[in-house]
Order: structure tokens, then sequence, then C-alpha cells
């Protein structure tokens, strides 16, 4: 009898071991998806429709000047008027920066888009490793002082030196509620040769903690707060609790310090334009394809026969509504849980010969590497890669070197002028 009850107890065990682990998980959080995956909403990327919002929030009525509501209270379109203002003096602008706000190097062809504004990076390649120049490896473009003005001609020659392009943030809202787990199944089905690298970084609005990255040309950054409290810092020189400093530091002109030059009490934000930002970027639909003809799905057929489409991933389904990411600090809703998007990215870094041999967040390992760039919206860029030197698609993939970059670049150039025209076709159609 004991020895039956005994049996008897290791089977129920093993059947309730089989249910549980036969329920599905979220690999960032504590819900499940049950439903059939839809597809996410798209904006026609242009200035004369109204069709930005996603959902996420209340839309609200177009403003003609900030308002004082908090940032929970406030809508679509406050937040999107707070994104687009420019900074002045009063609120802290630079000493050093690159431009006075988010919607001035995003604003194409709508807000929240790309711009040909371009950032500089520098650095030095050692024996011992990268080495940041003073003050780090973002040489600033503008200052409020002439006598401040970052130079390139301040650092120790031999440097190695970068543009950076602007990147679109349309969609962003998407991309942070892709689990991380997702990019580590898209990375574990590329093939060798091929695979990407995942980096962890510190998510700035959870104290440090760390989640997968995805944006930014080297994935700086894992969330769009943490994202746009580095902007508001590095870009247009406001300090801020999110900024990595908790807001106490300003940047420097080439290791020199430039708090004489700032009279305002830091942190000149308090987090609240930094959490705008952020939900602006949630609230914005997915980039929408433009037409498709008989060209652009010849091209489609051959950007798979090319491999493009195993770094440039085209479909990507985001974590369930309910799921916690952000290593606690945000909960995905649902008008972007759930969601079917093509982002034409596997959000991980690569090196396909065009890297700028900058070191940030991942070490020297990818001193060389940079994140597969979205290809959704590509169709509003004319300056391409990275660093913007090429004015073309077919120039474009004439610098993709490496295993996998350099069987792609191969392919295309294989083709005949006609197929060309066809996979080039698909390109403009992003």
């Amino acid at each position: 009898m004991t020895k039956t009850v005994k049996i008897l107890g290791l089977i129920l065990f093993a059947t309730l071991m089989v249910l549980a682990m036969s329920v599905p998980r979220s690999i960032e959080g504590q819900s499940t998806a049950s439903a059939q995956p839809a597809e996410a909403p798209t904006t026609a990327l242009d200035a004369r429709k109204d069709d930005l919002f996603n959902g996420f929030g209340a839309k609200g009525s177009p403003i003609d000047e900030c308002v004082s509501a908090p940032v929970a209270n406030r809508s679509f379109e406050d937040n999107k008027f707070i994104f687009n203002e420019l900074e002045s003096l009063e609120d802290g602008l630079g000493p050093v920066y690159n431009d006075a706000g988010c919607g001035s190097c995003h604003q194409a062809p709508i807000i929240g888009g790309i711009s040909q504004s371009k950032e500089l990076r520098a650095g030095f390649a050692t024996f011992n490793g990268f080495v940041n120049p003073p003050g780090g490896s973002l040489i600033h473009l503008r200052a409020i002082a002439a006598t401040i003005q970052e130079r390139l001609d301040d650092i120790a020659p031999n440097y190695k030196s970068t543009l950076r392009t602007t990147l679109n943030t349309i969609g962003d809202g998407y991309v942070e509620a892709i689990a991380g787990g997702t990019i580590g199944n898209i990375r574990n089905n590329q093939p060798f040769g091929f695979k990407g690298t995942i980096i962890n970084v510190p998510v700035a609005e959870a104290g440090g903690k760390l989640r997968v990255a995805r944006f930014g040309w080297k994935n700086q950054h894992a969330s769009l707060v943490s994202f746009s409290g580095d902007a508001y810092l590095n870009e247009m020189g406001i300090t801020n609790r999110f900024d990595g400093n908790n807001g106490q530091m300003e940047n420097t002109s080439m290791g020199a310090s430039v708090e004489e030059y700032d009279a305002v009490p830091d942190p000149e934000d308090d987090g609240d334009d930094v959490q705008a930002f952020a939900n602006f970027m949630r609230a914005t639909r997915a980039p929408g394809r433009g037409p498709i003809t008989p060209a652009v799905l010849r091209g489609e057929d051959l950007f798979h026969k090319a491999a493009c489409s195993i770094c440039h991933t085209p479909s990507i389904t985001t974590a369930p509504a309910g799921t916690v990411i952000n290593a606690g600090e945000f909960t995905v809703p649902a008008a972007l849980g759930n969601k079917v998007i093509h982002p034409f990215s596997d959000f991980m870094l690569h090196d396909i010969g065009s890297g700028d041999g900058i070191v940030q967040n991942g070490g020297e390992a990818t001193r060389n590497m940079v994140r597969t760039p979205p290809l959704w919206g590509v169709r509003t860029r004319v300056e391409m890669m990275h660093d913007g030197l090429e004015l073309n698609f077919a120039d474009a993939i004439q610098r993709h070197a490496g295993f996998g970059g350099t069987f792609s670049r191969n392919f295309f150039n294989n083709l005949s002028n006609f197929q060309k025209a066809d996979l080039i076709a698909f390109l403009k159609s992003l």
C-alpha cells in the first residue's frame, strides 16, 4: 500500500511538473500571450496626415504652449509638443551641446523621424585598448560660448573619428516592448557567420539593473527613458535624473569644466521631460510601407535569397500586454503588447567591416560593431550607414563585409541590372 501511494505520488508530482513547464511564460515578465498577435498600426510617414498615434494613453488635442499636467496625465499631443520644443539658456541648454530639441534632429518627414543632423565621435586605439578623449567620445558640435567650443585638434593625433547619423524613433515603443528572450531566440536561429552579439546595458530608471540592449548605433540603451535621459544631457546639455549621473554633472569641453557657464541649478530636469519624450515615442505607430509593386515583390524575394533578412529580421512579435519589462519599471500596455512589427532588424551588434572603432557600452570586442539598423522607414533617408557616407542603396550594400556581409554583397553584385533594380525597389518601399 505504502509503495503504491509513493508511486502514485511520484506520478502526480511528475504530471504537475509537466503541466507547469507546459504553461507559456514571458521571458521578461508576469504575463503570457493567449490571443493571436495583431499587426501593429502603421503611419504613412506623411506630414499631411494625422496618423502617428497608436493608442497608448490619450491622444488629446494639438496645443500651442506647454501644459503643466503631471506626466501621468499628459496626452500624446502634450508629449509631442514637449518632444518638439526648443530648449533655451534658461532651461539649461549647453554649455556644450549638439542641438536645442529632440525634434530638431528627429523631424523628417514627421516628428520623431530622422534628419541629416549628425553627431561626432572620436577616440584612440592603443595596444591596451580603446581610450576616450578627455571628456568622452562625443565631441559636441555647438557651445554657448566660443571659448568652450570642442574641437578635434585639441586632442592628440592618430585618433579615430566618425560621424553618426540620426536614427528614427518612430515605432520605438514596440522595439522597447520586445522581450530580451525574443532577441536571444533570433540569435539562436542565425547561422554561423551571421550571429549577432547581444549586450546587456543598465536601465537608468531601474537603478542600473541590466537589460538586453536595443537602442542606438552601438546598442547603448535598453529602455526609452534611458535613451531619452542620455540624449537630454549629451545632445542638449540638460542634466536630469536619468542621465547616468543623477543629474549632478554637466558635460565638459574636452575635459575642462564648463560649470561657470551654466547658471541653472542641477538637475535641470527632474525627469518629467524625459518621461514625456519616452511616452511620446511609445505612442507612435510603426513606420508603414510604401506602394507594393511587382518589382517590390520580386526584390523582396531577392532580399531573402541574399541572406539580408538573417540580420535585417523582417518580423518580430512584441511581449504580451501585462509583461513587466525594463527591470521592473514598465508594464507593456495593450497598445504595444502582442503586436507584430516589421522593423527589418535583429537589434544586435554585428561587425560587417564598416565599424568606426569607437567603444561605448559593449567592451573592446564591440569596437568595430554596429547595431543592425532597422530598415523600416529607410525610404526617408538620403545618407546611408552609421556615418552617412553612402548616398544610395547600392553603395551601402558595397560597404558590407565580414562573412555574412560579403555573402550578401557578392550575391547582389552577381545579379543582373534588372534584378538589382528590383531589390532596390524593395528597399525603397520600406
